[in-house]
């Protein structure tokens, strides 16, 4: 078992930066690949950015080149830098441990999620 606990988020303007944080316990992180997912009113959970075991990052097309994910299994945490945010980046930020891909089901452990809220 994984518990997932995610903080940093807020509210920002437009253009604007936050950083948000998820911090593990229960077990390593490092035998999971790593993601943030984030959901908008009335949308869908969709795939943010995720992080392997390996190293390997992937990020969804939305936001890549504004956002940076990283993992640090000795303190097992994983962070979500966000740059040049956007009024459409407004939503629930989850952190997840899982097997991998950009599937949320093939996510077994959610945090709660935590609110960021970007205005023009």
């Amino acid at each position: 078992q994984v518990q997932l606990v995610e903080s940093g988020g807020g509210l920002a303007q437009a253009g604007g930066s936050l950083r948000l944080s998820c911090a593990a316990s229960g077990r390593s992180i490092s035998s999971y690949v790593m993601a943030w997912f984030r959901q908008a009113p009335g949308k869908e959970r969709e795939f943010v950015a995720r992080h392997s075991r390996s190293n390997t990052i992937y990020y969804a097309e939305s936001v890549r080149g504004r956002f940076t994910i990283s993992r640090d299994n000795a303190q097992n945490t994983v962070s979500l830098q966000m740059n040049s945010l956007k009024p459409e980046d407004t939503a629930i930020y989850y952190c997840a441990a899982g097997t991998g891909t950009s599937d949320r089901r093939s996510y077994n452990y959610w945090g709660q999620g935590t609110q960021v809220t970007v205005s023009s």
